[in-house]
């Protein structure tokens, strides 16, 4: 069955924000120094198009659970995990990630995914969209795993059969 990963309201915000962004640097770089007759640094268009292109392309869509994985659905590399890999899937308070900090990865530009470190929690690995509705895995080799489904119940119900 298929879980749906919709954003919340801050990576809708942040999105928007970033967008605009990336927009106005992007245009500026032509109207400001293309068109007055200089030649464009390319390099700052590039970067704010790869940067803004790959968190799109990594964005966790949806997740996926067949008889045989937990397949993490995004536009490129999708993520598989073998279900005999998994050890346990709980449903997570949000609060228990609050003092989670990034230490690669994205922080709200269409999710929040990458490596992540939390005091309790160790070091974890997000696939999320949002901050709340918070799947955690841990799997056999004590690997830590953050998911955000609309339907968390439904997918730990889901893994635990």
């Amino acid at each position: 069955m298929t879980h749906q990963a919709s954003l919340d309201k801050t990576a809708k915000i942040i999105t928007t924000i970033v967008t605009v962004l990336f927009a106005v640097i992007i245009i500026s770089q032509y109207f400001f120094i293309y068109a007055a007759g200089r030649t464009a640094p390319i390099a700052t268009v590039f970067i704010c198009l790869l940067v803004y292109f790959a968190a799109y392309a990594l964005k966790p869509l949806n997740y996926t659970i067949t008889g045989g994985e937990l397949i993490i659905h995004r536009l490129i590399l999708d993520v598989r995990i073998k279900r005999t890999d998994i050890k346990s899937a709980e449903i997570l308070d949000k609060e228990k990630l609050n003092s989670s900090i990034k230490l690669i990865g994205n922080g709200g530009l269409f999710g929040y995914y990458g490596k992540f470190k939390n005091n309790d929690l160790g070091i974890m690995t997000w696939y999320a969209t949002r901050k709340d509705k918070i799947v955690f895995i841990e799997t056999v080799e004590n690997k830590k795993i953050i998911l955000t489904p609309d339907d968390p119940k439904g997918l730990v119900s889901e893994l635990n059969q």
